[in-house]
Formats: structure tokens, C-alpha cells, sequence
């Protein structure tokens, strides 16, 4: 197994963490008799030797070792070393460069291939291993490295015609689908036959897991072939396979079990095998959404609780990525609440709280939650202070007046989350009734507190939101007694100092303060809450075009100055020149922001300048629509001009940010909001 590993310098071979003099010990870790060290050194080996996914020098020296301790009987858990094999030799697993230290002309991803392409024959011994785990991670290798169409499609075929291991069925689908999408787009012939034989699995007399396997393969190569009542076929088959599930399990507990494993899976129940197959089957769908709307339904209600769960969570990569009509899942979600297993109930709380506005038909069943279970209005942690309670939070985010009366009992009670605030401003002005409360702990809030950023920002924008000019002395008192040193000063006084152009008018008595806060970091701010209180755009233009071409005023400073420039309209005419020469360089938010401003400012929409660059922007940096949709709604008659970007949002079934990576909680909320604007601006037009 290890002939002439000796004979490579790893020293001077690199990984992850720098030398790789640490891999022969690893690799011979993986052949020891102890559990403990081989799984120890499997974890190595992706922590180090193949980190997320990159092929080092190291990796690449590796895998003929590899090769061989999957080639012999006599090591345990060779199922781990196989997957390793098959991550290493992805196209797209590994980074494909030199490693650190490389000169940076070597692609190891790819002689690695080379490598398990000549090796190849490993893996066809071990599709017919007697170890089914094996079984399982080989057919995954046999598609990647074996190079001979032919020969693939006919052990698969084989492996398939034997197997009785109802997991490696599964993973032998899995790759006939991947030898399918791979030798399609060359019409190739022996791609027809894995379709043919993927449309035979799908049917009769094969179980519930393997057809809906066959199926979520069929949607993602060969759609055409797909069954005309799909949906009702696949709700069919997931429930027939939970009804096997828990038969299975119930057998396997017997009957009155009290062991530590029953009582642990009974605890955790879990079925990440269904939660794949159903994940394949919605991913391939992809823009089917009215089907995969359907078919959400039809897992939401299912009798099998764990089919709910992993429906709830799909559902939110749904809503995500497209403007589904949502009401019929979202009560489904709603109905879930009430589930005696906990991890339905957390997941439909998560989500239904992520959806926002989205999750109003849900509404009824949040409102009995938590007029029922006050338990459920405070989430208490182990560590950090209490929060609102998912349920609560959801609610309120969905604007339903009736969270007004819950946060009420919670404000008036021994706990107050700090974080009640954020939810006013989704409630608007059916939180009003709130107002006196939360005014009262702005005034009783320490002001050197260690806690005194999230203790002072929520309640700040709450009566921001509420325009309660009643509490300018509480903010007052805020922005002039922190001490010069408690280090979320700057944070605390932006949110006052918004609060205080929330009130308008109404905060007169800062005027001062806000003229004072002018030459600070809090300048852009300081200068749009002057504005808005005085009405005094003289005051305000110099500081607003100093920030335009500061160095210095921070990332977001230039492009929040044009923003306000914009709102000043006409009267921050002197900005234009600057504002001009912005829209021609730095990010795609200044350049967006500075364009906007231009207009508001000029009038007319500049042709030559001003127009490109917001198309531009709003096809190239999807974050930069909201704002270019509500500078085309303040124009009126005169943002016609960029109408057609509008109604071409209205009618793409996609959410403005799906697809450009990441995870963000609002997306949801925001791609709402664009929307709304949208809306407005072509009725303004009447091209709605």
C-alpha cells in the first residue's frame, strides 16, 4: 500500500497548513486497526490536505496511495477514502491551482484526474465490493474516471440489475443521471440508453425511493420524459416510502424498545435520504415553479412529519429564488406550529419569520401561538441576552395589528428583548400604542452601558418609525451624555440623529446638536436630519459635497451624500458638477447614486450620461434597482424613459438578487419592496 511513499519529499510539498511532511503519517493512519485515528485522519485530510475543495502538490501525491488503500480488503472504512477520491478528481471540487508555494503553472486538479482516470479500474472492483458503503461511494467514481462510455453505461446497468442495497440504488441512479447530463449534449447513444433505462426505474415494480431517485434524475437530464400527472405521482411515492420509513424504524425498535438509540431517534428523527430526493426533484425543476408550488403542498401535508419538515425548509429556497404565488404553502407552513415535534415547529418558525409580509396567511395561526403559549413571545439563551421570540417576530414582521397588544404585554413585563424594536416599523402606525412604552426605556437607558448599542439602536428606530417627536428630549439626552469613549458611540448617535430627521419639524430643539455633528463622522446623516427639520438646503449642500470627493468619509459616505443631494432637488444644483464626474468612476452604488441625484437635481434625464449608467447598473448590480426605481417614481411623467426596466421586473418570475451567492435574510423583504416601488411608479404613469 505504501511502496515508495518514503521516496517523496513531502517536506518540500505543500497543503493547507503549510508543509506537508504530515501526510504519510495521515495516510497510515487511514490502514490503522484504531477507529479513533482513521477518523481523526480522514478529517485531516480535508482539513489540510484537500481544504474546501482545493488540489494541492500534496493532494495530488496522495492520491496513487489512495488508490491503493481503497484497493485492499483488509482496511476498514475504505466508503470515506473512495468519496475522498471522488472530491479530489471534481471538476469543479478542487481550486485547481498550484497550492501555496507552486509556481503557479502546474493544474493539480487536473493531473489528478489524470491520475484517477488511469486508476480507473480500482473503482470498477469495488462497484462489486462486499461492503455496501463502498458499493455506494464507487459508483459515484465510476462516471468521473472511467473513461469508456460503453463500458460505464453497461455496469451501471449491471450493478443496477443486482443490487439489493436500497442506498446504493439510490447512488447508482444518482450517476447514471450524472453519465446521462455528461454525453447528452453530444447526442451521444449511449445517453438515450441511460434515459431509457432512468424512465424504467422510474415506474413499476420498483420502490417508492428508487422511482422518486429516477424521477429527480429524469427533471434534470431529460424533462421531456418526465410523467404528465408528475406531481401527484411523486406525493404518491414520498408517502409510500415514509409509510416504509416508519414501518422500518418501528421493526427495527421492536415493539416496547427502551434502548439509548431508540429513544435518540425518536428524540432527533431525521431523513436527510428523502430530504435529497426531493431537493433533486425541486432543484431540477427550477422554473416549473407552478409544479414545484404543488408539490410543496402535497409534502406539507403528508402524514409523515419528517416529509413536513424537509418540505418547510425547501419552501424557503423557493421563496428565495422566485415570486411564487406563496399563499397556500405559507398556511400550510402556519399549520405547522402546532406540531408536537420540535424541529417542524422551529423550522416553520424560521422560515415564516424570513418571509416577512409573505407570511401573512400564516398570520391567524402565529396570532394563536403566541396568545396561547407566552412562552413562545421570548426566546432565552443560554448565552446573551433574551431576544423576541420567533413566533412573535414573525408576526409582527407580516404588519398584523394584532402583535401590537402581544408586544405590549411583553413591554410591560420583567424581560424585554432588546430587540423588540426592530419589529415596530413593520407594524407602522398600528404600532402607535407602543410608543409611550418604548419612550419610557429610552429614558431609563444607561448611557455608558456595555449593553447600550443594542439596548439604544432598536428603540431608536422604533420611534423613528413612528415619528414620535414626543421623545426628542430622551434622544437628546442620548446624544449629548455619552461619554466621549464608550466605543459604540458612533453607532448609537447615527440612529439618533435619524430618529431625529424621523420627527421633522418636531425636533426643532436639536438643531444645534445636528449643526454641531456637521464636521464629525455623522456628517451625511447629521446634514439629511438638518434638512428635514429645517428645511435649510443652504446649510446643508457644502457639507454634502465635501463628502462626494472625501477620501476619507468611509465606503458608503459618497453615495449616501448623493442620495441626499438628489432629495434636495433643485436646490443642490451647485452639487451637479460633481455629482457627474462620480457617476464615471467608483462602485456601482456611487455611480447609481450619483446618476439618480443628477436627474432629481437637473430635471430632465441626461441621454448621454446619466441614462446608460443606470442601465447599466440596474442589469449589472441587482442591489442598485431599488434605488433606481424609486428615483424613476420621484420623476413622475419624466422617469419614462426608464419604464420599460420596470415593467420588465414586474414580469420576471425571479427575485431581483436570486443567484448572486450568499445568504441574506432580507432578500426576501427587499425583492418585496422593489416590487412595491415598481408598482407605484407605473401606476403613476398608468403603465401599469
Amino acid at each position: 500500500m505504501f511502496r515508495g511513499i518514503d521516496e517523496v519529499d513531502w517536506a518540500s510539498l505543500r497543503h493547507a497548513d503549510g508543509s506537508a511532511e504530515d501526510v504519510p503519517g495521515l495516510l497510515r493512519k487511514l490502514a490503522c486497526g484504531d477507529p479513533a485515528e482513521r477518523e481523526t485522519a480522514l478529517d485531516r485530510m480535508y482539513g489540510a490536505v484537500h481544504h474546501q475543495g482545493d488540489v494541492y502538490d500534496s493532494t495530488l501525491a496522495c492520491v496513487p496511495f489512495l488508490l491503493a488503500l481503497a484497493a485492499r480488503e483488509e482496511v476498514c472504512d475504505r466508503a470515506g477514502i473512495v468519496e475522498l477520491l471522488v472530491s479530489i478528481g471534481e471538476p469543479d471540487g478542487g481550486g485547481g491551482g498550484s497550492g501555496e508555494g507552486g509556481d503557479g503553472s502546474c493544474d493539480f486538479a487536473a493531473r489528478a484526474r489524470a491520475v484517477l482516470r488511469s486508476g480507473a479500474d480500482v473503482f470498477v472492483g469495488l462497484a462489486g465490493d462486499a461492503d455496501a458503503g463502498v458499493r455506494r461511494a464507487a459508483a459515484a467514481a465510476l462516471v468521473r474516471f472511467l473513461d469508456r462510455p460503453a463500458r460505464v453505461l453497461a455496469l451501471l446497468r449491471e450493478r443496477i440489475a443486482v443490487e439489493r442495497d436500497d442506498r446504493v440504488l439510490l447512488a447508482l441512479t444518482e450517476s447514471l443521471g450524472l453519465f446521462a447530463r455528461r454525453h447528452l449534449p453530444a447526442a451521444d447513444a449511449h445517453a438515450a440508453e441511460a434515459v431509457d433505462l432512468l424512465a424504467a426505474l422510474s415506474g413499476p415494480p420498483h420502490g417508492p425511493g428508487l422511482r422518486l431517485a429516477a424521477l429527480g434524475q429524469l427533471a434534470r437530464c431529460a424533462p421531456q420524459s418526465l410523467p404528465a400527472d408528475l406531481v401527484p405521482t411523486v406525493v404518491r411515492l414520498l408517502r409510500d416510502r415514509s409509510g416504509q420509513r416508519v414501518r422500518a424504524r418501528l421493526a427495527q425498535d421492536g415493539p416496547g424498545a427502551d434502548t439509548l438509540a431508540g429513544r435518540l431517534r425518536r428524540l432527533r428523527p431525521s431523513d436527510e435520504e428523502g430530504s435529497r430526493l426531493l431537493r433533486t426533484l425541486h432543484s431540477a425543476l427550477d422554473a416549473r415553479v407552478a409544479d414545484r408550488v404543488a408539490l410543496l403542498c402535497g409534502q406539507l401535508t403528508s402524514p409523515d412529519a419528517l416529509d413536513r419538515c424537509n418540505a418547510v425548509w425547501m419552501s424557503a429556497g423557493l421563496f428565495r429564488e422566485w415570486r411564487a404565488d406563496a399563499a397556500e404553502p405559507v398556511t400550510l407552513i402556519g399549520a405547522q406550529l402546532g406540531a408536537e415535534e420540535g424541529r417542524l415547529h422551529d423550522a416553520a418558525v424560521a422560515v415564516l419569520a424570513e418571509l416577512f409580509e409573505l407570511a401573512l396567511p400564516a398570520a391567524d395561526h402565529l396570532h394563536a401561538l403566541v396568545s396561547c403559549r407566552p412562552e413562545f413571545r421570548i426566546r432565552h439563551r443560554e448565552r446573551g441576552a433574551p431576544t423576541l421570540g420567533g413566533p412573535l417576530k414573525a408576526l409582527a414582521r407580516t404588519g398584523d395589528a394584532r402583535a401590537t397588544p402581544v408586544l405590549a404585554e411583553v413591554l410591560a413585563g420583567p424581560v424585554v428583548p432588546h430587540d423588540l424594536g426592530l419589529v415596530i416599523p413593520h407594524l407602522g402606525r398600528a404600532a402607535a400604542p407602543l410608543a409611550p412604552a418604548l419612550r419610557r426605556r429610552l429614558a431609563r437607558l444607561p448611557l455608558d452601558g456595555p449593553d447600550t448599542q443594542e439596548r439604544a439602536v432598536p428603540l431608536l428606530s422604533a420611534l423613528a418609525a413612528l415619528g414620535d417627536a414626543e421623545s426628542v428630549p430622551s434622544v437628546l439626552r442620548l446624544l449629548r451624555g455619552m461619554p466621549d469613549g464608550l466605543w459604540s458611540r458612533d453607532a448609537v448617535t447615527g440612529a439618533a440623529v435619524r430618529a431625529l430627521g424621523a420627527f421633522g419639524g418636531g425636533a426643532r430643539e436639536a438643531v444645534p446638536d445636528l449643526r454641531g455633528l456637521l464636521e464629525t463622522d455623522c456628517a451625511v446623516a447629521a446634514a439629511d436630519a438638518l434638512w428635514s427639520v429645517t428645511g435649510e438646503a443652504d446649510a446643508v449642500v457644502p457639507v454634502l459635497l465635501g463628502k462626494l470627493t472625501d477620501p476619507g468619509s468611509g465606503r458608503y459616505r459618497p453615495a449616501a451624500a448623493a442620495d441626499l443631494l438628489g432629495r434636495l432637488g433643485p436646490a443642490a444644483r451647485p452639487a451637479l458638477p460633481g455629482l457627474r464626474r462620480m457617476t464615471g468612476s467608483g462602485e456601482a452604488s456611487e455611480r447609481a447614486s450619483a446618476a439618480c441625484a443628477v436627474w432629481r437635481i437637473a430635471g430632465e434625464p441626461d441621454r448621454e450620461q446619466v441614462l446608460p449608467v443606470l442601465r447599466a447598473a440596474w442589469v449589472e448590480h441587482p442591489r442598485t434597482r431599488t434605488r433606481i426605481a424609486g428615483c424613476v417614481a420621484a420623476q413622475g411623467p419624466r422617469g419614462a424613459p426608464l419604464l420599460d426596466l420596470l415593467r420588465a421586473e414586474l414580469r420576471s418570475p425571479r427575485r431581483h438578487r436570486a443567484g448572486s451567492g450568499g445568504y441574506d435574510s432580507d432578500a426576501i423583504h427587499e425583492d418585496e419592496g422593489l416590487l412595491r416601488v415598481c408598482r407605484g411608479a407605473l401606476g403613476w404613469q398608468g403603465g401599469g
